[in-house]
């Protein structure tokens, strides 16, 4: 799924137009990441939590050329499942085994 697919998913679920939608995913996308780059967490109760994982200096290798070579230390966001999350992707499908 993608985010047009998102936005029209949420669109008919919702009873609203795409347009309102879109407006929607965006503000959420976007308050998420304005949250993260302050450095705090976004915690979605059932679904999971959106955070900033630290990723220390280390050194690295050119493959082309084999050097050794010093690979900055930065930040990245990170998402964590929640527990409903995790139970509604590993419950077995009807009619199928497992």
């Amino acid at each position: 799924m993608n985010k047009a697919d998102l936005i029209k998913h949420i669109a008919s679920e919702a009873g609203i137009t795409q347009s309102q939608a879109e407006k929607a995913v965006n503000s959420f996308t976007g308050a998420v990441s304005s949250t993260l780059s302050k450095g705090e967490s976004v915690t979605l109760i059932g679904f999971g939590t959106f955070g900033i994982s630290d990723r220390a200096a280390r050194n690295g290798r050119n493959p082309q050329t084999g050097a050794t070579i010093k690979i900055a230390a930065k930040k990245l966001p990170k998402f964590t499942a929640g527990k409903a999350l995790k139970e509604a992707v590993d419950a077995p499908k009807k009619g199928k085994k497992k």
